[in-house]
């Protein structure tokens, strides 16, 4: 029998489940083709299940339910509180971008955005490896369907296409893992198999072999070099609204499962995954950077910019253990969480100003659709030049702190490697900081193309004007998020 404790741990992800298949078939009435009812109770909905997110966080209690299955703590309801708001924000940006478009026929946005925010709820909870495949799955696949929702367009059929057959190739190496993982210790209980792997009596071979196929799977899944090759396509293929979905939420869900699996699990094996994870590191940022300077879309800009800033985050996850040594492993881990956190708040913003430029028939994609924004919209142009510079770790500025604490966690482990790894991580972004400030100079210096004004609707400016702010904000005070991170962390390493 199901314990009380275990439907609380999970309150939440029934709220949204229940809601999600509410929602799904009450918008079968609704005939207002800017479906304001549905957007209005999914957004009721997302905020509802934010503030539980939030209670359950600022409670600080962890709960293992369902028979050890899901785990419900701090830094699980913190990245879930995160990524709904997050999913709420790249909503309030899609709703006139995917008016215009015909994307709003049905309600399918909202109800697969919500199925998909189910899948990271279940992912970020996942104790168990099935639970965490079974979240995972059902991520991708409601991001499949997102990726395909304009039917009538070629070039969002072949985003979703590739996406399709790249990310069944990356859950089988992910299923092949975790099952070599669960014939090596006989347990897919996370906490069991650190136990397991921990005693000492399981083949080191056999376990670094299903690591290798656990760690390209999470690679996969960041979107880092060599499993990339999905980004770029799927970024600039796919309409802006679902790019949106697609980039930002999903990171921290991402991240969450690499810190369940590599740290929950499979820790005593750190010296392993770690030397992975710094090659995968070395090659995204090398790669990232340099394949972004030769883009003239800037969707296709930002996706191998987002390989760049997933490599920063790998570098703060190799330096928890040092020498067998764990002490250094809150600060990095928490370095991580900091990094991923603002790195989704500042997509968020580039994202929706780009979505604010789309008009009907015409997708505000190029970097040379930029040119003269100052001009036309000071405001919007602000918050993109704000974004941009966040994204290059410009002082004082949130990317700026967010670099800071992946390299003071670097430096501060005393490995000559990780140092040698700290001052390559600058040289790359000094080279970065050219494609991002290239955007910045066409806003400002280039004469504008077209002489129409930048309007949009009330929710939207007001939501862009705070997620910009917070880029901002959180950059000259950013101890509050910092050690909001740290103690997730600490509390999580202690369970």
């Amino acid at each position: 029998m199901i314990d009380k404790l275990s439907w609380i741990a999970v309150y939440p992800e029934i709220v949204l489940l229940g809601m999600a298949c509410l929602i799904a078939m009450a918008d079968l009435f609704v005939t207002n083709p800017r479906r304001t009812a549905t957007y209005a109770l999914t957004m009721a909905t997302l905020a509802l299940v934010a503030l539980l997110h939030g209670l359950y966080a600022l409670g600080g209690q962890t709960i293992y339910a369902f028979g050890n299955m899901v785990v419900s703590d701090a830094m699980g309801n913190w990245l879930k509180c995160f990524t709904t708001i997050a999913v709420m924000v790249t909503l309030v940006y899609a709703r006139p971008y995917a008016q215009v478009r015909d994307m709003l026929r049905g309600g399918e946005l909202f109800t697969l955005g919500m199925f998909s925010l189910l899948g990271m709820s279940v992912m970020i909870s996942g104790n168990n490896f099935l639970v965490i495949y079974l979240g995972l799955e059902l991520l991708t696949l409601s991001s499949y369907a997102l990726v395909a929702l304009r039917r009538d367009n070629a070039t969002a059929t072949e985003a979703a296409m590739k996406y399709f057959v790249l990310g069944a190739m990356a859950s089988g190496f992910l299923l092949y893992g975790l099952s070599m993982m669960y014939g090596a210790t006989g347990t897919l209980d996370v906490n069991a198999v650190f136990k397991a792997v921990a005693s000492g009596q399981v083949k080191h071979q056999v376990l670094v072999f299903g690591l290798v196929f656990v760690v390209a799977g999470l690679a996969f899944k960041l979107g880092v070099v060599p499993f990339h090759m999905w980004i770029p396509d799927v970024y600039q293929g796919a309409p802006t609204a679902i790019t949106l979905l697609v980039a930002g939420a999903p990171k921290l869900a991402a991240f969450a499962i690499v810190i369940r699996l590599l740290v929950e699990g499979f820790l005593p094996l750190a010296f392993d995954w770690q030397q992975m994870l710094g090659v995968l590191a070395v090659a995204s940022l090398f790669l990232g950077n340099l394949a972004a300077i030769a883009q003239t879309n800037l969707k296709r800009m930002l996706a191998f910019s987002t390989i760049s800033q997933m490599g920063f985050v790998l570098l703060g996850l190799m330096a928890g253990v040092v020498n067998g040594n764990v002490l250094s492993a809150a600060n990095a881990y928490s370095s991580s969480m900091f990094y991923i956190v603002t790195y989704v708040l500042t997509t968020l913003a580039t994202f929706g100003v780009i979505m604010l430029l789309a008009r009907e028939g015409f997708e505000s994609e190029e970097i040379s659709d930029f040119a003269g924004l100052n001009q036309r919209s000071p405001l919007y142009a602000g918050v993109m030049a704000v974004c941009m510079f966040s994204l290059a770790g410009i002082p004082p500025l949130v990317g700026f702190y967010a670099k800071l604490a992946v390299l003071q966690a670097l430096v501060s482990s005393g490995q000559t490697s990780y140092l040698a790894l700290a001052v390559f991580a600058v040289m790359m972004s000094l080279i970065g900081a050219f494609y991002y400030l290239r955007v910045v100079k066409v806003m400002y210096f280039d004469n504008p193309i077209t002489a129409t004004t930048v309007s949009a609707p009330l929710d939207v400016r007001a939501v862009l004007s705070i997620n910009g702010a917070l880029v901002l904000i959180l950059g000259i005070v950013p101890g509050g998020l910092m050690s909001l991170c740290a103690n997730s962390i600490v509390q999580m390493l202690k369970t």
